[in-house]
């Protein structure tokens, strides 16, 4: 089948998902898994062949002829939307059934279809109007599904939030394509590498797409959306939905002429969104909430990625921006993978338990050993450890950056320090998740609904299995992706073409697979001794107490106390304590918040600001004719003593 044989037919499936599932559940999972995979195909034959798909329609849509494409860069994605959408439906089938959501989960079905489409039109679309049309459905799309459970008022302010934030971005947008239009003639959207009039619109597109990406400080949406959303949605919403900004971003940085602070702008955002999102991330104690800043600081990592890819351009198509590049993408596909893991097996848990605070739980992992496992190998990925898929993308962006850092001139001083936040936000990484991994999974349980949880059932662990397998052939296997990487930088930098694979990334794979075998031949052997000698249990060393209780344990608070300290400035954390008196307390708390900084103390006070001065001119609008004649005299007179003083010598 051609590739726009495919792409039609996985139209058609998800149409007919659309239509005839809304009350028959298995008759919407076939059909939209079957278009998830006609999608998938679609995107392979693209990245694997080469050769880019265009069509364009006899009939006008709007005033303008429909024009559609799929070349290596949109295929990255459109392959992330079809693996996201697919494992996503399925996990919902148990998730967010019919019996225990019967008002919502018709409507949620009807809506995951429709984000698939309008995700799929953006990515095809090569025509500015229709572009605009399908990105505000698929924003439209996005409000809905984080407003199922729309009963709980923090549900309903999130899907506000976002929608607002969203419609922010779309104005941004609205004034690059028109624009673009009006500099060019057409709303057709080609390489306009050779118009340098156009260099300027860049930072409109880079502040449209950035808002709905979510890098730090545009993410002010992002963490009660996802927190709040049903945990199939976070996930698509933080593996999937925000990479539709960056496909905007990386496409449009492609075919615009690059401003010369582009680079620069980008690598100091992802750096900043790569720290601050993970030191966020660190100090929460509600684990979706942990997840969904955590996606701020891969987006920092993603953008690190392609800001070095600009710093090439600018420095003559420089060939380390190429490994920068082919990192910043290959990111953006393991994001998806772990990231939809982790919210999956956040979804089991709060499915069994009822509750996001990681404080409230612990122990999980004695009657939930395969999501505890699932989990475990989705925050080593996120975390970037060998041997899974999240080192070998972070480190093609270590390897360009240290070709930039080792480099002369002012650009390495520059490169180096996004090198170091790098590490440090792979630091803390690495900390949040033995955070949360502690806090969930092991210890003693904290309260009576984590003592009675239980494991969830085979439609949600199907998805995270195959998600964990995506994340293990990618870390131990990478050189087989390289081809659909090579055509995607390609399609962005045609100066960087290569049909050879980098020599690190072939001698990683195999340091990856040893070591990795190594590992499992260690833990085989310590298993083999310890059931041949016996295996003794004992109570853990209490440190002198008779009677340990979990209540004992570490909190979300306590464990993230430092580094939130080290971080205060940003943080800005509110703390409210009652300290015990007397030989015998009756009480003592200790409360710690950690606030939205950018949306709570910088949007939210000029906002108040703007809304008391509105009130205060709406005094104006008195309603009677003599006021508002009254109003005309005073300016026709004002004007008159402008231009009197104008004229005066």
């Amino acid at each position: 089948m051609t590739v726009g044989l495919l792409l039609l037919c996985a139209c058609l499936a998800l149409g007919t998902s659309l239509v005839l599932g809304y009350r028959r559940p298995r008759v919407w999972l076939t059909w939209t898994v079957a278009g998830a995979v006609l999608g998938l195909v679609a995107a392979l034959r693209v990245l694997l062949g080469g050769d880019p798909w265009e069509w364009q329609s006899g009939f006008l849509l709007g005033g303008e002829a429909v024009h559609l494409r799929l070349d290596g860069i949109s295929a990255v994605f459109l392959l992330l939307v079809a693996v996201g959408g697919g494992t996503g439906a399925v996990y919902s089938h148990e998730y967010w059934s019919d019996r225990r959501n019967p008002s919502s989960a018709p409507r949620g079905r009807a809506w995951w279809s429709a984000l698939l489409l309008c995700m799929g039109l953006v990515l095809t679309a090569s025509n500015g109007l229709h572009f605009l049309i399908a990105w505000e459905l698929f924003a439209i799309c996005g409000y809905f599904l984080i407003t199922l459970d729309r009963e709980r008022s923090g549900v309903r302010a999130a899907g506000w939030l976002y929608l607002a934030a969203s419609h922010a971005g779309t104005m941004g947008l609205f004034a690059f394509f028109t624009l673009w239009a009006s500099l060019t003639g057409s709303w057709d959207l080609c390489p306009m590498r050779t118009h340098p009039e156009l260099a300027p619109l860049f930072w409109l597109a880079l502040f449209g797409f950035g808002v709905k990406a979510g890098f730090f400080p545009l993410h002010i949406w992002l963490p009660s959306a996802h927190a709040n959303a049903p945990s199939h949605v976070s996930a698509i919403m933080s593996g999937v939905a925000i990479k539709m900004g960056l496909y905007g971003i990386v496409r449009f940085s492609g075919w615009l002429p690059i401003p010369p602070a582009a680079g620069w702008v980008v690598l100091g955002l992802g750096a900043t969104s790569a720290l601050l999102g993970i030191a966020f991330a660190f100090a929460q104690n509600d684990f979706k909430r942990l997840l969904a800043y955590c996606s701020v600081e891969n987006i920092g990592i993603i953008m690190i990625g392609v800001g070095v890819a600009l710093l090439a351009v600018t420095h003559g198509d420089a060939p380390w921006g190429r490994l920068a590049l082919a990192g910043a993408l290959l990111h953006v596909w393991n994001h998806g993978a772990f990231k939809s893991l982790l919210f999956f097996g956040a979804g089991s848990v709060l499915h069994a338990t009822g509750t996001r605070e990681m404080s409230r739980l612990g122990g999980l992992v004695r009657n939930m050993p395969w999501t505890a496992g699932l989990f475990a190998l989705g925050a080593m990925a996120v975390a970037g450890l060998p041997p899974l898929n999240g080192f070998v993308s972070e480190w093609l962006i270590y390897l360009g950056l240290f070709e930039v850092v080792t480099g002369k001139g002012t650009t390495a001083w520059i490169a180096l320090p996004a090198a170091i936040m790098l590490a440090m936000a792979g630091a803390l990484a690495l900390a949040s998740f033995a955070k949360a991994g502690a806090l969930i999974f092991l210890g003693a349980a904290r309260t009576e609904p984590a003592t009675q949880a239980h494991e969830c059932g085979y439609w949600m662990r199907g998805p995270m299995l195959a998600l964990a397998c995506v994340c293990v052939v990618m870390g131990l296997a990478p050189i087989i992706f390289w081809p659909a990487l090579a055509c995607a930088v390609s399609s962005w930098c045609p100066a960087w073409a290569a049909g050879t694979p980098p020599a690190p990334l072939a001698t990683l794979g195999s340091a990856q697979l040893t070591l990795a075998l190594v590992v499992l031949a260690a833990a085989t052997a310590l298993w083999w001794k310890s059931a041949a000698n016996g295996l003794r249990r004992g109570l853990t060393w209490d440190c002198g107490y008779a009677a340990p209780t979990a209540r004992m344990q570490y909190t979300s608070a306590s464990f993230a106390d430092i580094a939130v300290g080290w971080f205060r400035w940003a943080l800005q954390p509110e703390r409210k304590a009652h300290r015990p008196h007397g030989d015998f307390p009756a009480k003592a708390i200790r409360l710690e918040r950690t606030p939205e900084m950018v949306l709570e103390h910088i949007l939210t006070p000029v906002g108040d600001l703007i809304m008391r001065a509105s009130a205060t001119v709406r005094r104006l609008q008195q309603g009677r004719l003599q006021f508002y004649i009254l109003y005309v005299l005073a300016a026709l007179v004002g004007i008159g003593l402008l231009v009197l003083v104008g004229r005066t010598p």
